[in-house]
């Protein structure tokens, strides 16, 4: 039996984490309308920059406008009435004044003089109910006004159209809930890359670490980001666990759109000048008939660490024990190994009776090769 083998190196190792999300804005808002109405006027499309407060649509405003003048007009009467009722009052007011003068000089019964206060505090009371009335039909009119200044749909803020959602002539509902007309994204050259980080990597990931991403459009390509949020709420698909991840990311060269799949790789630790072995020697397991019953001899050869009774439940991932194999007599001899992290290819070994330039086996060679 022969066997490839490869040597233990000293070298660096980065550890990093992979997800997979969607690139959003920054800021992403969906405008509707809080009127029902026909459309009358689309005055921008997909990918048009827009500024605060610029025009994006108008309604038709025929309807709102004869309401406008119907409010108007019910303004005009409740003011109108509260004259009627003023000159009222001041008329019976005066009544008051002169039956109270006739009743100190005992011309009119005190019955008289009741009934007349009686009927200029009812004349003070229609004067207030007038003036409600006027305040009220004031309201209506600022709300029909309103309702016209809304019929000018507008951008809330200043970016770019991404979705034109109306054609000039639609109808427009606005019943349980607002339609949404447009959507717009405030500022393509900051964005974000949403990914979904597995349960047993978010242990891992903080704020602040540096990733890189690639998309399909740019397979060549890397796209520098950084952690910008861990989220705690978990979501769970098909029973398994995931952390939404919040990466930020600078498309200052607007290459990047929204929507976009970005695989990532987060760095979450890199190691320096540490004993490195190749993860393909961890998996090797020699065939059964080759493994030789050396462990006297290894033990000669090779000093083993004392033994002792595993701690259960306190070796943790990064910790692990495990066991490469060497040839000793051209035999296979396991040895130990506490290993550390890996990036996939290499892994970190902890301790172990191992040294730079030890061989390990990786593989079997074929017969004759």
């Amino acid at each position: 039996m022969r066997y490839r083998t490869a040597k233990l190196v000293r070298g660096d190792l980065t550890v990093t984490v992979t997800a997979t999300g969607t690139l959003q804005p920054t800021n992403q808002v969906d405008v509707g309308s809080e009127l029902s109405g026909i459309v009358k006027r689309v005055e921008v499309d997909y990918n048009d920059s827009v500024q605060v407060g610029q025009v994006l649509a108008r309604l038709d405003t025929t309807k709102l406008e004869a309401q406008i003048l119907q409010s108007a007009a019910a303004l005009r009467a409740a003011q109108a009435r509260v004259s009627e009722a003023e000159a009222n009052e001041n008329e019976l007011r005066r009544k008051l004044a002169r039956a109270r003068e006739l009743f100190d000089q005992k011309f009119v019964s005190e019955e008289a003089l009741i009934a007349a206060q009686a009927a200029a505090e009812r004349a003070a009371a229609s004067v207030r109910s007038a003036r409600s009335q006027v305040d009220q039909a004031q309201a209506l009119l600022e709300v029909d006004r309103t309702n016209l200044a809304k019929s000018v749909i507008r951008s809330p803020i200043d970016g770019t159209v991404l979705a034109r959602k109306v054609e000039p002539g639609q109808t427009v509902a606005a019943t349980l809930q607002a339609p949404v007309l447009f959507t717009l994204a405030e500022d393509l050259t900051k964005m974000e890359l949403h990914v979904d980080v597995d349960e047993a990597d978010i242990g891992e990931v903080k704020p602040g670490q540096a990733a890189k991403f690639t998309v399909a459009a740019y397979p060549d390509r890397e796209f520098p980001s950084t952690v910008a949020e861990v989220r705690n709420a978990a979501k769970t698909v098909s029973g398994v666990v995931t952390y939404q991840t919040v990466l930020a990311v600078d498309n200052v060269e607007l290459l990047l759109r929204p929507g976009m799949t970005g695989t990532a790789a987060i760095t979450v630790s890199e190691l320096r000048g540490i004993l490195l072995v190749p993860n393909a020697a961890l998996r090797f397991t020699p065939p059964a008939p080759a493994i030789a019953e050396k462990r006297s001899l290894v033990s000669r050869l090779l000093p083993m660490p004392p033994r002792r009774s595993p701690d259960v439940g306190t070796v943790s991932a990064e910790r692990r024990h495990q066991r490469v194999w060497t040839l000793v007599d051209g035999k296979p001899v396991a040895v130990p190994v506490t290993v550390g992290a890996t990036d996939g290819l290499a892994t970190e070994i902890v301790s172990g009776t191992v040294r730079p330039g030890f061989e390990v086996l990786v593989d079997t060679l074929p017969a004759g090769s």
